[in-house]
């Protein structure tokens, strides 16, 4: 008999189901599982490896001499142990049982365990990141599951679109591993594929700003056709660049403006296409600004802190700057927290609107006077605490002040020793007691510098050429004090901020140096009077005879006091200086202004060397604001106008015996950042050297060589100052050699220069830091002051590239390319004669 059930219709069916189930439940109802209480006499782990069995018997819970219950308990400890998510299989076994007692082997296989995993399709410079991401979930000796490895790839996957690379593809295999049991490895292949590029940003409604400026806001997501531009699609930085978009808008006015939608899609090619839809809305005036609350200083008083008035643009962003955090410090909080009144709080309300008006009300609440109860330093662990603190104006008693702070930042920073990326400042607050703690949180990075050099130096009139060799060690956080503490050598004694420096240089016979200097920058320890003590001695030969040579000797003390005017950024040097300097028969440094050469005689410099200086620069290597200006004099004795002696009649070597002169030098420095990370440096600099005698005339040492090699300041130390003029050599500036003859070149008695700078930092960590820079420079030098004009100058532009590693200081180089260069004015030039190449070791050149 056949029975069709298709036939049946669907609610016959179910009716049918329902009465089976109903027949055959009473059955299972009746035949409830048996159960047994029994005593455990042993329980055994198998099949674990890489796992403890007395562990997994605690977890487990089944202990020797105790009850089980079975199958309730065996259940409840097959539930624990495979809630480890070590195990792909948990067997309960009895191995025998006598009367009531029961033995139990519990059989385990254990997950794969990792030994490794690796890369293909990827480049090395890729694998340490790709490792971090994946090692977090691929861990070497864990269990490897479907779950880790999804994880992992989500991970890999997100690096890459982060980079730009949306399409691209991570395979994951397990490899079983040959040499271990139950290991495997995880092999990761990766198809970046192309980078994801943004072909275009288009933007509707905009009727008052162009969609060119809207495009500059978005300074992540940006089109393939710009330049400089990695036009790379990620969906969090896009989201960024929309909100800035929007406040772009309201820095304009438009207070109302908002983006009504945003699509995006891949066209043909695979390039991502942006469509944004903008509703403007008016543009806001301000009309009214009302203030309340404020007691301590009159109305007129913050108006001219804020410095908007009726008819300004309303501008939300701005008006909140003004009132809490300006970066120039003008603004009205700074006018309360640099009083003391660190609980104060302004806040701007719009209490009316009318039309294309806004009338605003800041309500204030100054709050009390705090007072700075702890001073703390936290991660210093080589310079001592005396070396910050006495750098800090934030002092215990004392009432808070914002301005303090920041300036004891960028005291702290100037000093070199830690990492101006990372110096935190916490400032908790007892309101009930109302004071407050300044917490500096700094991380120590490397401050000595090692130079350690070989190369060679063509033969010139100078020098003899050959191979040289350097060797110097700076010192920037010397301890004299702790010379006897073996245990503070690391590798010499440190944390005091002293400077300790030493550098030899030769290249045999022909030319040697020698060179030392210690500066103690808060002599007595009780305010910053530095105190240095230097020395250097020098010796050049004739590489054809060596009998013929000149020896240069020096010896200098120096103090230096901070000034409390004009202003507290004011300081002053004075140095005490005796150069001596033997010539024997050695034409090749020095000559008189009409070119006769300085070639015997042993010749006295002593000399006191005044600057004042004022700086607003707090981080040396990449200055992103402030200034530097200095003027100083450099003054002898003027020996010849104590004596009665003719000095026309007389030798070189008796003439210059005693040597006499004044020195005037003046030097501007000015950093600025103005979009992005780009900064503008612009400097001049001019220096004058006169004379006290019509009788002697101009000195043959201490004059200016304008347009030296960098590298000639490393090599040869001598009486004149070297000015570096890129694009040039000294040869190309016939002003200062008599005649035309450049061999007999002695430098000049005054040049001026000037520079204009753009610098993008590539990085600014403080264990490299690397720039570029593209510059345009300008510069002459001259015999006197009656042939000087400012607005001579020979021109050059080009590009550089600095690199700063602590321990070996500056690495630059530049390409110049002088415009005004003598030889290029002939018809047979090529552009190739323009340009000149500068390697740049140690130090930026004058």
């Amino acid at each position: 008999m056949n029975i069709v059930i298709y036939n049946i219709s669907i609610p016959h069916k179910i009716w049918i189901l329902f009465f089976l189930i109903l027949c055959v439940l009473p059955g299972f109802a009746q035949q409830p599982q048996e159960k047994e209480v029994l005593e455990i006499g042993d329980v055994q782990i198998k099949g674990a490896q890489h796992t403890d069995p007395k562990a997994l018997k605690v977890v487990a819970g089944l202990e020797v001499g105790s009850t089980v219950n079975i199958p309730d308990d065996t259940q409840e400890a097959f539930n624990n142990l495979w809630e480890l998510n070590l195990f792909s299989d948990i067997k309960f076994v009895q191995r025998k049982r006598i009367d009531d007692v029961v033995f139990i082997d519990i059989i385990v296989t254990e997950r794969p365990r990792l030994t490794r995993f690796y890369f293909e399709g990827i480049k090395n410079s890729r694998e340490e990141d790709l490792t971090e991401a994946a090692e977090k979930y691929l861990v070497k000796g864990g269990i490897v599951t479907e779950s880790s490895m999804t994880k992992a790839k989500n991970a890999i996957k997100k690096y890459y679109i982060d980079k730009g690379y949306l399409d691209a593809q991570i395979d994951m295999e397990i490899i079983a591993e040959e040499k271990l049991e139950n290991g495997v490895q995880v092999k990761i292949s990766v198809d970046r594929k192309d980078k994801v590029k943004i072909k275009d940003i288009v933007f509707t409604g905009n009727t008052v700003v162009k969609s060119r400026k809207l495009r500059k806001q978005m300074e992540e997501t940006n089109r393939k056709r710009k330049l400089f531009s990695s036009s790379k699609w990620i969906k969090d930085k896009y989201e960024e660049d929309k909100k800035k978009v929007v406040a772009y808008y309201q820095s304009l006015g438009f207070r109302d403006a908002i983006i009504v939608n945003d699509s995006t899609w891949r066209n043909e090619d695979g390039h991502m296409m942006i469509q944004i839809d903008l509703e403007e809305g008016g543009q806001y005036y301000l009309r009214d600004i009302a203030w309340k609350g404020n007691t301590l200083y009159t109305t007129d008083q913050l108006d001219r802190v804020l410095g908007l008035k009726k008819g300004d643009v309303y501008n939300r962003e701005e008006l909140e700057k003004r009132l809490s955090f300006s970066l120039d410090g003008n603004d009205v909080s700074a006018l309360y927290m640099d009083d003391g009144y660190l609980f104060f709080n302004a806040q701007p309300v719009e209490v009316a609107i009318k039309e294309d008006s806004v009338d605003i009300e800041v309500r204030i609440f100054e709050g009390p006077q705090a007072t700075i109860d702890r001073v703390v330093v936290n991660g210093n662990d080589r310079t001592h605490e005396h070396v910050i603190r006495r750098e800090l104006t934030t002092l215990p008693g004392k009432k808070f002040s914002r301005s303090d702070i920041i300036r004891s930042q960028r005291k702290v920073l100037a000093l070199g020793y830690f990492n101006q990326e990372t110096m935190g400042i916490n400032t908790p607050v007892n309101e009930q007691r109302g004071t407050v703690d300044i917490e500096y949180d700094v991380e120590e990075q490397s401050s000595d510098q090692l130079e350690l050099s070989a190369g060679y130096q063509p033969e010139s009139y100078f020098s003899s050429g050959g191979l040289i060799g350097t060797l110097g060690l700076t010192f920037n956080n010397f301890s004299l004090r702790n010379i006897g503490n073996r245990e503070a050598w690391h590798p010499l004694p440190t944390g005091d901020g002293q400077k300790l420096s030493v550098r030899a240089q030769s290249n045999g016979n022909f030319y040697q140096s020698y060179n030392f200097s210690f500066t103690e920058p808060w002599m007595g320890g009780k305010a910053p009077n530095s105190f240095t003590l230097a020395a250097y001695h020098n010796k050049f030969s004739n590489y054809v005879n060596i009998d013929q040579n000149m020896t240069m000797s020096q010896i200098t003390l120096g103090l230096g006091s901070p000034l409390k005017w004009p202003d507290e950024n004011f300081v002053i040097n004075n140095t005490m200086n005796y150069q001596r300097i033997d010539i024997n028969n050695y034409t090749r440094i020095f000559t008189l202004p009409d070119g006769t050469p300085v070639s015997n005689g042993l010749y006295n410099n002593i000399y006191l060397e005044t600057t004042f200086a004022r700086s607003t620069i707090y981080e040396p290597i990449f200055p992103t604001e402030g200034s530097k200006f200095s003027v100083a004099m450099q003054l002898t004795p003027p020996y010849s106008l104590m004596s009665n002696k003719n000095y026309n009649g007389l030798g070189i070597e008796e003439k210059f015996k005693w040597v006499e002169y004044h020195k005037w030098s003046v030097k501007a420095e000015w950093y600025k950042q103005v979009f992005g990370k780009f900064v503008v440096k612009a400097s001049a600099k001019m220096g004058f050297l006169g004379f006290y005698n019509q009788e002697i005339g101009q000195s043959p040492f201490e004059r200016f060589e304008f347009g030296a090699e960098p590298l000639s300041s490393n090599f040869v130390v001598t009486g004149q100052e070297r000015i570096n003029m890129r694009g040039y050599e000294t040869a190309n500036f016939p002003a200062v050699a008599p005649n035309g003859q450049n061999s007999n070149i002695s430098g000049s008695s005054i040049y001026n220069k000037y520079t204009l700078e753009l610098r993008y930092p590539f990085s600014l960590n403080p264990s490299s830091t690397i720039y570029a820079l593209a510059f345009m420079e300008g510069g002459n030098a001259f015999n006197d002051f009656k042939a000087f004009n400012p607005f001579n100058i020979k021109r050059a532009a080009g590009l550089g590239l600095r690199v700063f590693l602590p321990m070996f200081g500056l690495i630059g180089f530049d390409y110049g390319i002088g415009w005004d260069k003598p030889q290029l004015q002939a018809a047979n030039s090529k552009f190739t004669d323009f340009g000149k190449f500068q390697i740049l070791l140690g130090f930026e050149p004058e």
